[in-house]
């Protein structure tokens, strides 16, 4: 039977059981060759040294495809009490309970999953040891149509832009899948809602400086053909993509960071990088000291106040004037 049998592998100090290894969890399409399990593993096991600092001490949502990403997909918060206890959980709140997350800390844990069919990767925006105060910012850059990256590539230095202004330091991330994420490094004082609030003031300064091209509309009816600010991700209990994670499309593509010079690049799109190239983009650190970077959203915050004031000064004197 194609994709039967057991491989085992030594990780680190661990021996796993990959279970059948040759199982294709990518077809063969037009958009990209074939990918087994085992593939999955290989990329899982090289990328590791430069995806383990995003996934670190933080909560996770596991996206399965045991049949390949043309079968069935489950979204897995809760640890399975057949997991290995060596793996690590986090028990945290949520509306009438607990969820126990799985938290990957080690190489062993990212191939554990992959042989679980967990193809992406998908993390808290704050860490197990205050889940309350988030020490990332996400503005997820969602065009209208499928393959517009130059609206994508447009918004993205929009948004750099006012960061910039805002003396806030920022790195965009490839998605695998539809746009960009432009990642903003927290200090972690502030809460969720705290945060969650300065990223939709961004988003919304944004939309009204570019009324044509950028919403923060949520319902896709309302978007017309302008690209989508979103910024709902920054909230307690949601997640984003996990840097360097694969995601369920033809070609296995990959979630990748890049510096903000290869914007530029002609050939960039949202599924630029695969498993079969993606770690050679991850060992050019493009977010190389980014991480060390958090900043308190207090002065940003107060700034971004004095900008829209200011916006809102100037419009309505034009409309005295008219």
């Amino acid at each position: 039977m194609a994709g039967s049998g057991t491989h085992t592998v030594r990780v680190g100090r661990r021996t796993l059981d990959l279970h059948r290894p040759d199982k294709v969890l990518f077809p063969a399409s037009g958009s990209g060759k074939e990918y087994t399990k085992r593939d999955l593993v290989t990329y899982y096991r090289a990328v590791a040294p430069f995806m383990l600092p995003h996934l670190r001490g933080r909560p996770l949502m596991l996206e399965r495809y045991p049949d390949g990403i043309d079968g069935p997909r489950f979204m897995q918060k809760n640890t399975p009490d057949h997991y290995p206890d060596w793996i690590e959980r986090v028990e945290v709140r949520k509306e009438g309970g607990t969820v126990l997350h799985p938290v990957c800390g080690d190489t062993a844990t990212l191939v554990y999953l992959a042989d679980q069919a967990c193809l992406t990767l998908h993390r808290w925006l704050s860490k197990t040891g205050d889940v309350e105060r988030p020490d990332r910012l996400v503005i997820d850059l969602d065009p209208a149509t499928e393959g517009d990256f130059a609206a994508v590539r447009e918004a993205a230095r929009a948004v750099r832009e006012l960061l910039d202004t805002l003396k806030l330091p920022s790195a965009p991330m490839t998605t695998g899948s539809r746009g960009l994420h432009v990642v903003v490094p927290l200090d972690g004082h502030q809460d969720f809602d705290e945060v969650r609030a300065f990223a939709k003031d961004v988003a919304e300064t944004l939309a009204e400086a570019h009324p044509d091209r950028l919403t923060t509309a949520a319902r896709k009816k309302d978007r017309g053909d302008r690209l989508y600010l979103d910024v709902q991700r920054n909230a307690y209990a949601q997640t984003v993509v996990v840097p360097f994670t694969v995601r369920p499309k033809p070609g296995a593509p990959v979630a990748v960071p890049i510096s903000w010079s290869q914007l530029d690049d002609p050939d960039l799109d949202a599924r630029r990088w695969t498993i079969a190239d993606a770690v050679e983009q991850a060992r050019t650190k493009p977010w190389e000291g980014l991480l060390d970077r958090g900043r308190s959203l207090g002065p940003a915050g107060r700034r971004l106040a004095a900008l829209r004031s200011r916006s809102a000064d100037g419009t309505r004197g034009q409309t005295r004037g008219g």
